[in-house]
């Protein structure tokens, strides 16, 4: 199976004090151990820079310039990064406009054009009712992966 792994799987997955670190963590490492094929877009890159280096005063992650870009050579890689085509724009387009998407909304709509563009068919999330919206994609959880790992292990 094909995964887009969503920004805040990223953030809590280099965020070593937050709750849901070992969470995003394990998911990825499982997901990774059992052959699963793991994406970013270009979107996730932008979404991660605005956090990480905003500062922890305003919910960021309060990293340097220098910081960030280290943080994202890791994530370059560790994941395939897909690239940007006019076939999202034109995707997201029919998407917000047809569902009436508004606000800030659009930016996970922007993700699920990228899926579909990109025949991904499951995004990992902790934010699952962002997403619930859209037709023809598997949300999956952390939790969700680690539950399923202990099923397919004797």
């Amino acid at each position: 199976m094909s995964y887009l792994i969503d920004s805040n799987i990223l953030l809590r997955s280099v965020q070593t004090a937050h709750p849901l670190h070992a969470d995003a963590k394990e998911a990825i490492k499982l997901l990774k151990r059992q052959g699963e094929q793991l994406f970013l877009v270009a979107q996730n890159i932008y979404e991660f820079w605005v956090v990480a280096t905003r500062p922890t005063a305003d919910n960021g992650l309060g990293l340097t310039a220098v910081q960030a870009v280290n943080e994202i050579d890791q994530l370059r890689n560790f994941f395939t990064i897909l690239g940007d085509t006019p076939a999202i724009l034109a995707e997201w387009e029919g998407m917000v406009t047809s569902l009436g998407v508004l606000g800030k909304n659009a930016h996970d709509t922007r993700l699920v054009a990228a899926m579909k563009v990109h025949d991904i068919s499951h995004l990992l999330t902790f934010n699952t009712k962002d997403f619930q919206r859209y037709q023809g994609i598997t949300l999956t959880t952390p939790q969700d992966v680690r539950a399923t790992s202990a099923q397919a292990t004797p």
